[in-house]
């Protein structure tokens, strides 16, 4: 089975280098976008992650205290779920899969709207980024998985909510596999299309990371990065690196396969 694979972009922001390059480019600032990832093919329509929530202002209030106004997340009129998928005719109730990568509310801020689609979130991530970490987290659990979400997830609608595997065929041609170094969630998806083994994932911010193998700079395994860069690159014929603006320049309008 091979799918279609579109880029749909749903914010920036930016961040000082050393959050993308580790132990570098302290003086630099690096352009993040936020994308959503359609992906067609089988009579399915999966997405790799929902978007940043409707509501910006408690994430930009946590973003701006460390990168001051040029941290915050902005998003255009055109960048919500509902705006970039209507260019694909696509609706959100048309959607039966999603797939998230990492447990942020910049990834999983808009899952509710997604009432047919089954929610899959890597179980190692469900537990160590939300149930029951093994360490302090920086990030707020709310700002992890707001309280729409969770509600959502853990009472309204609780067998939509699938936990992966470290390993996982999610449909014919779909995989996903657990890479850490970002997040304790943070996932691969591979998906087979007529440009060969496309992989998206969040463990690399930028093209430099995986391609300069110069290791993410907000990461918490500098051992699962370098192992998780390795196996994407024998693993993959095309990187979608989730945060980068170079994507769109590879692929013009978003179009990957």
């Amino acid at each position: 089975m091979t799918y279609s694979v579109d880029i749909l972009k749903m914010g920036q922001c930016q961040v000082r280098g050393p959050e993308v390059y580790w132990m570098d480019r302290w003086d630099a600032w690096e352009e993040l976008y936020f994308y959503m990832v359609l992906i067609r093919g089988g009579g399915k329509v999966v997405i790799v992650n929902t978007g940043p929530p409707p509501d910006l202002t408690a994430l930009n209030a946590r973003w701006t205290t460390a990168f001051g106004e040029r941290g915050a997340l902005m998003r255009g009129e055109t960048e919500s779920p509902e705006m970039q998928l209507g260019r694909h005719d696509v609706t959100p109730g048309d959607v039966d899969f999603v797939l998230i990568t990492p447990l942020q509310a910049y990834a999983v801020g808009n899952i509710p709207i997604f009432r047919n689609a089954r929610v899959c979130i890597s179980r190692r991530g469900w537990i160590e980024d939300f149930h029951a970490p093994p360490y302090e987290m920086h990030v707020p659990r709310k700002l992890r998985v707001p309280d729409d979400v969770l509600g959502y997830l853990t009472v309204e609608a609780p067998e939509k909510l699938h936990l992966l595997a470290a390993e996982e065929e999610i449909l014919p041609g779909i995989e996903a596999f657990w890479v850490g170094a970002h997040h304790r969630s943070s996932m691969a998806y591979r998906i087979e299309t007529n440009a060969g083994a496309v992989v998206v994932t969040d463990c690399c911010f930028k093209y430099g990371n995986i391609e300069g193998n110069h290791p993410l700079g907000i990461m918490e395994s500098l051992p699962e990065c370098l192992a998780a860069y390795e196996r994407i690159r024998k693993a993959a014929d095309v990187v979608i690196p989730l945060y980068d603006p170079e994507v769109l320049e590879r692929f013009p309008d978003g179009k990957v396969a």
